[in-house]
């Protein structure tokens, strides 16, 4: 898939046509995801669930009777494992024209995880539709959108930084760069709060989570989830570019404010 295009263009769909999801369609997704990976080699299990026949559903969502899920142990980096993972399959099924969005409230999240069989020791941080985008979004679709600003994105300059947090880095000078950079400024997360920070020292991209809500009540930081879309897009699009690239996790140390916590970092080269 062209990764540009695909980031530019995808958009969260919640208004589906009705037409079932084909067979070939989801077996697709389903061998992508199981073939996807993660930079910490954690290992998801997906499951495919068929509303009709399970009774599962969200009220936000029109039109669609197939959902994505994934499941994974609790252990440390769970949360950015999952991101990266199933952003690059949320990313494929919108290449191949398959409609989705990131699901982490509105459902009805003790029967979705009794419907994949969800033990003591896993969670299940998100779950998506999957099906054909209808022709017109529904009013409660649009006003939605419009709640969360879904269309806007912070500017380059409060996202990316250079050496410090206290220079901001410009498109001007972000050299090759830029397109990995814009790709992550383009990245989808929860209620569009664009959690991630990135400071480029040298040859290494350190990403940040700005911590501004966690999950009452829960044992998981949905932010997390949202860096590691943010690492994905990252990943894909310097592939895309040719520009090889090293996962590491070793905190720069960085002098950040107290809601700043590190995540991890690519080296290039």
């Amino acid at each position: 898939m062209d990764v540009f295009e695909v980031i530019r263009n995808r958009r969260s769909v919640r208004t589906f046509d009705g037409t079932p999801l084909r067979a070939q369609d989801a077996q697709r997704i389903l061998d992508f995801a199981n073939a996807a990976e993660n930079p910490y080699q954690l290992p998801i299990d997906w499951v495919l669930l068929d509303a009709k026949t399970t009774g599962l559903s969200s009220p936000v969502i029109v039109g669609a009777d197939t959902f994505l899920a994934g499941k994974l142990q609790r252990v440390p980096c769970a949360e950015e494992a999952f991101g990266y993972a199933f952003e690059s399959v949320v990313l494929y099924a919108a290449s191949i024209g398959v409609g989705t969005t990131w699901i982490a409230g509105t459902m009805d999240r003790a029967a979705f995880e009794k419907a994949v069989g969800l033990s003591d020791s896993e969670f299940m941080p998100c779950i998506t539709p999957l099906g054909y985008p209808a022709d017109k979004m529904s009013l409660r679709e649009t006003l939605m959108r419009k709640g969360v600003k879904a269309d806007t994105r912070l500017s380059f300059g409060e996202v990316f930084f250079d050496a410090s947090f206290s220079r901001p880095l410009t498109p001007e000078t972000a050299g090759k760069l830029l397109p990995m950079l814009e790709a992550v400024r383009l990245a989808p997360s929860a209620v569009n709060k664009q959690p991630w920070r990135v400071v480029v020292s040298g040859d290494r991209v350190h990403f940040f989570e700005k911590r501004n809500k966690r999950r009452s009540g829960d044992t998981w930081d949905v932010q997390k989830v949202d860096l590691g879309i943010a690492l994905c897009h990252f990943a894909l699009a310097a592939m895309e570019c040719g520009i090889p690239i090293t996962f590491e996790r070793e905190d720069p140390a960085l002098s950040c404010n107290e809601d700043t916590f590190y995540i991890a970092t690519y080296r290039l080269g």
